[in-house]
């Protein structure tokens, strides 16, 4: 048998030894050779793919000589055809080295400075490269950028971000090259947030100056995905691109988008509202002249924008409960988060601009006529049912098991009181048993469905959302014993950005409790939606929060718990001063927890005086509805109280709203003593 050839590992030995041999030798020729027959070893033998092995290649490439092939293509302008054809293909070999090893190094070794310092030379290269090395270096600045040494060389070395926002329209990477360099730098506490903020606001604005003409549908979700994950201080402040952004949108929106850019227009302009809740209206939801309005129609942009919008919820409501376990979900549920987020904003805009004194002027200004308002209408009220009949379906799905159904009888064992043995209770599919509360699209849709439910007069919705009274409450104890939540359900675009920022927002959990007291305020106007905020323990989770609301405020002066408790009170109020014969013996607890409050000597903020107000007008309207018997047991009660109104009435003086409010009460509780 013949020995002369050496076994495939001596082979592979041999080679790394004569690469590292070549790229150690003092002139340019043979390390140019030694980088070549690098590549092509490393693309060509996979077994040498190992961290030593590449460890020690990469450690034997001098950075220096690295350097100056990619600088020697950047400089080429000036150069003949002949080295020009040299200088590319230098440039060329560097760029795939560089990208090869960005993708075999291990973690430890791609925040190297020998690697990271070669940022900026690629940034520039961009100009001159050709389409595969173009693709090839923002790959491996996306490799790069993507770790926090990467991200500060981007973002204090690199001056000049042409190369990017000149490509940026045509290669999309470029766009994540600036998405995760950006959100990197403005995660890390040594960052000049102030620098940094300027950069963006520069370089967005010369991306926007690149994409006219386009249908900038890659920009719009690059920035849906970007703006609501920047920290407050990294983000631009009324930005002079925001108009071309409107005008984007108003465009893409009239052309008759592609899914994808539903999607880029919907997050955006969620993101938008968010954001910028002054100026984002206006450009919104405002009159515009003509812009956005499609040739063939002369539908105010509001209108088309919101009808579309609408148009994509009832389209993908019925069937997004089979998605729940799928990878479409995530995209599809930030999209309708976006939606309903929109939605909200409308809502809020359309009733302001309805009740200032000129509806044709700013900053509440509305186009659209009063026959589109009612189609609008329509269609809202349409698409808001069927939310209600997916919420349903979905906190059934994977809470309550079935509509109606006590809490003992939901998934899992329960156990007999009398006898102690344990049972199966109804099983159900399920990802989860929480998973409907941490969700944003949850949240986004009850506050969108509380506020038209609230300010709409349909009795019929009012009634489809007072059957959702057991999940309201629910949702509004599991916040309350979640707290610290956020609002849930902002702007942001495409795919691992959306799947990450719901895992945040799941992480810290969600607070639903302003958007169901909303809800209430719409429910408790109808007589059968009284009864089933009642039959599902509103009144008890509601006065628990109250009071614990008006204890803190003893010691602590928070002004949006104070907020959220002059809410609790006005659905309060509506139930007990339309509850007959009268308040039930249950509700009179709060009468005698009130009358042991402690009154802060301290002067407080207005809001946190109000809620304090409000409660004792909600007592007074207690023990003044209440039958005379009972208010006789509570004779002890009711001069507490009112001694507490006495103390409160110092404290209010200068305030004429809550001296008169007051007042009543005093007056009120004088006559029943």
């Amino acid at each position: 048998m013949s020995t002369s050839n050496p076994p495939p590992t001596e082979d592979r030995a041999a080679s790394v030894q004569k690469i590292q041999t070549l790229l150690s030798a003092k002139d340019d020729t043979s390390r140019f050779v030694g980088l070549a027959l690098l590549k092509s070893v490393l693309d060509n033998t996979p077994e040498l793919r190992n961290e030593q092995v590449i460890t020690d290649l990469w450690a034997s490439i001098p950075p220096k000589f690295l350097a100056r092939l990619i600088k020697s293509g950047i400089g080429q302008q000036k150069q003949s055809d002949e080295s020009r054809k040299e200088s590319n293909d230098m440039l060329d070999l560097a760029v795939s080295v560089l990208h090869t090893f960005t993708a075999l190094l291990p973690e430890s070794a791609k925040q190297d400075p020998k690697l990271v310092d070669r940022i900026p030379q690629l940034v520039a290269c961009l100009v001159h490269c050709s389409d595969e090395t173009t693709r090839l270096t923002l790959e491996a600045l996306v490799s790069l950028v993507s770790r926090p040494d990467g991200a500060r060389v981007f973002t204090t070395a690199v001056e000049d971000l042409a190369p990017l926002t000149e490509i940026a329209a045509k290669q999309p990477l470029a766009l994540d090259t600036l998405l995760f360099a950006w959100l990197n730098a403005a995660m890390a506490a040594t960052t000049d947030k102030s620098s940094l903020r300027s950069k963006i606001d520069s370089t967005v604005g010369s991306l926007v100056a690149s994409f006219k003409g386009t249908d900038a549908v890659t920009l719009l979700s690059f920035l849906a995905n970007l703006l609501p994950r920047l920290n407050p201080e990294a983000l631009p402040s009324n930005p002079k691109w925001l108009p071309d952004l409107g005008t984007f949108i108003r465009n893409l929106v009239a052309s008759r988008p592609t899914s994808a850019g539903r999607a880029a227009f919907t997050n955006l302009s969620a993101a938008l509202l968010e954001l910028y809740p002054f100026h984002a209206p206006q450009l919104l939801f405002a009159d515009q002249d003509t812009a956005g309005k499609s040739s063939s129609s002369s539908s105010p942009f509001s209108y088309l924008l919101i009808n579309l919008i609408l148009v994509d919820l009832r389209a993908s409501l019925p069937t997004l409960l089979s998605q729940l376990n799928t990878p479409e979900y995530p995209p599809t549920a930030y999209r309708l988060t976006s939606a309903f987020n929109v939605i909200s904003h409308f809502i809020g805009y359309l009733l302001r601009a309805l009740d200032a004194p000129d509806s044709s002027s700013a900053p509440f200004s509305l186009a659209i006529s009063p026959d589109r308002l009612l189609s609008l209408r329509k269609s809202l009220t349409e698409t808001l049912s069927l939310t209600t009949e997916y919420l349903r379906d979905r906190w059934d799905a994977s809470v309550a098991g079935a509509m109606g159904l006590h809490p003992e009888a939901r998934t899992g064992a329960a156990v007999a009181p009398a006898t102690g043995a344990t049972h199966f209770t109804l099983a159900w599919d399920s990802i989860g048993t929480d998973v409907a509360a941490d969700d944003p699209l949850v949240l986004a849709a009850v506050r969108a469905l509380a506020l038209w439910a609230r300010e709409d007069d349909g009795e019929l919705l009012r009634r489809e959302v007072g059957g959702l009274c057991d999940m309201l409450v629910d949702l509004y104890r599991e916040s309350g014993s979640n707290r610290g939540g956020g609002g849930g359900g902002g702007g942001g675009g495409g795919g691992n950005g959306q799947q990450q920022q719901q895992q945040q927002q799941r992480g810290r959990r969600l607070d639903f409790r302003r958007a169901v007291l909303v809800a209430f305020e719409g429910v408790a106007a109808d007589r059968k939606g009284r009864e089933s905020v009642l039959s599902n323990g509103g009144w008890e989770v509601l006065v628990g929060d109250l009071e614990g609301i008006l204890q803190a405020s003893s010691a602590a002066d928070d002004e949006d718990e104070a907020a959220r408790g002059i809410e609790i009170v006005r659905v309060l109020m509506q139930l007990a001063e339309t509850e007959r014969p009268g308040p039930r013996e249950a509700w009179m607890d709060l009468v005698t927890h009130v009358a042991a409050w402690d009154v802060p000597e301290a002067k407080q903020s207005p809001v946190t005086e109000e809620c304090q107000v409000a409660v004792l007008q909600l007592v007074t309207t207690l023990l003044v509805n209440t039958h005379p018997g009972v208010q006789k047991r509570y004779v002890h009660s009711t001069s507490a109280v009112l001694g507490i109104a006495h103390q409160l009435q110092e404290k209010v003086k200068g305030d004429r709203a809550l001296e008169e409010a007051l007042d009543d009460v005093v007056g009120a509780l004088i006559t029943l003593r």
